[in-house]
């Protein structure tokens, strides 16, 4: 008898344990699940604050919101945007601001948009960056090549193809992932595959892995206020159709008069990836990393941060907070370094 109800019990407990493991579970889920919503966006590509002071998020999934000191707006394709994502927000000299979408780029003067194809092709219409030069022409980095435009027409920029005995993933050997220009007129683009290069108006200078990057894959190249070039970089290896053989070399490099150097002293930089480095005005250079974070150079020193997002975008506001989007929402750093998460309902201020 005491067996029978010793076994009783013991089914009882762990029912109830049972029942009790999948509640906290349930809990965890909706807690997950409201904090997911309660985002600005689940993929933060883009931050950036234009001329007014008004606040521009760009997301892969909900299009693109403003907030303007006051409340939270999006735009979505019901307001005329060609896509719902939306990977970045430029402002020209007349106000008018230009989009990378997944669908062309449009243009928005506040109140319209003006969607433009690039070209017939699926991969040219994925924007992934532009630039104005310093003589008004419009560059146009798509997963299909590099295009120029002159306001009328789209022209195809052929940029040839280094040899390189690295793996080329197919999907995105044609992604152009960055295109500067620095102070003397030189224009530079980063792909992924195919390092960077620097093109002069006359000829192509190739930068690669055997050159001294950590890999092949450029995913960023930021000039700072020296003039001297950063590239941000992405685990090749990560392609790689076999797990076990997913480790490589992506992170941080500098092109100095001696070459291309790297800092093996913060792993962050060396054995992940960087997909954005940001010189603001005060002259600081931000690297934003997947994994470990935001790492803040003075000129002297890196200074970390530990915001918990895997970081896409990065910009410095007016009044010197520091705001980053990336895959899990949008974090602010301010003055007094507090690390905040920034949601639908703020904290704004």
């Amino acid at each position: 008898m005491k067996m029978i109800a010793l076994s009783l019990f013991s089914m009882l407990l762990i029912s109830c344990i049972s029942q009790e493991k999948k509640a906290i579970t349930n809990k965890i889920s909706d807690a997950l699940k409201a904090k997911s919503e309660s985002q600005i966006g689940e993929y933060i590509t883009k931050v950036f604050e234009d001329s007014k002071r008004n606040l521009w998020f760009g997301t892969l999934q909900k299009g693109m919101a403003k907030y303007d000191g006051n409340t939270l707006k999006y735009f979505s394709k019901n307001d005329g945007l060609p896509s719902e994502r939306v990977t970045g927000i430029i402002e020209d000299s007349t106000g008018i601001f230009w989009l990378m979408t997944g669908a062309g780029i449009s243009k928005f003067d506040g109140k319209n948009f003006t969607n433009i194809s690039v070209n017939k092709n699926f991969a040219s219409n994925m924007i992934s960056t532009l630039m104005f030069d310093s003589k008004g022409l419009l560059w146009v980095g798509t997963w299909g090549g590099v295009y120029k435009y002159d306001g009328k027409e789209f022209i195809s920029f052929p940029v040839p193809k280094p040899q390189v005995t690295t793996l080329i993933n197919k999907d995105t050997e044609d992604w152009i992932t960055e295109i500067e220009e620095d102070a003397d007129g030189n224009i530079w683009i980063g792909r992924d595959g195919y390092g960077a290069c620097k093109y002069d108006g006359a000829s192509f200078t190739h930068f690669l892995k055997k050159d001294g990057l950590h890999s092949n894959n450029v995913t960023e190249i930021e000039i700072d206020g020296d003039g001297s070039i950063w590239f941000g970089t992405r685990v090749a290896e990560q392609d790689n159709p076999n797990p076990k053989k997913r480790i490589g070399k992506g992170g941080l490099n500098k092109l100095t008069n001696d070459g291309i150097i790297s800092f093996p002293e913060i792993e962050a930089f060396n054995n992940g990836d960087v997909y954005e480095i940001y010189n603001d005005h005060s002259g600081d250079l931000w690297i934003c990393t997947t994994k470990n974070g935001v790492y803040r150079f003075d000129g002297r020193a890196f200074n970390h941060y530990e915001v918990p997002i895997s970081i896409m975008s990065i910009s410095k506001d007016h009044k010197e907070n520091l705001w980053l989007g990336g895959a899990g929402g949008l974090y602010r750093i301010n003055k007094n370094e507090e690390i905040l998460n920034i949601t639908k309902n703020g904290p704004w201020e």
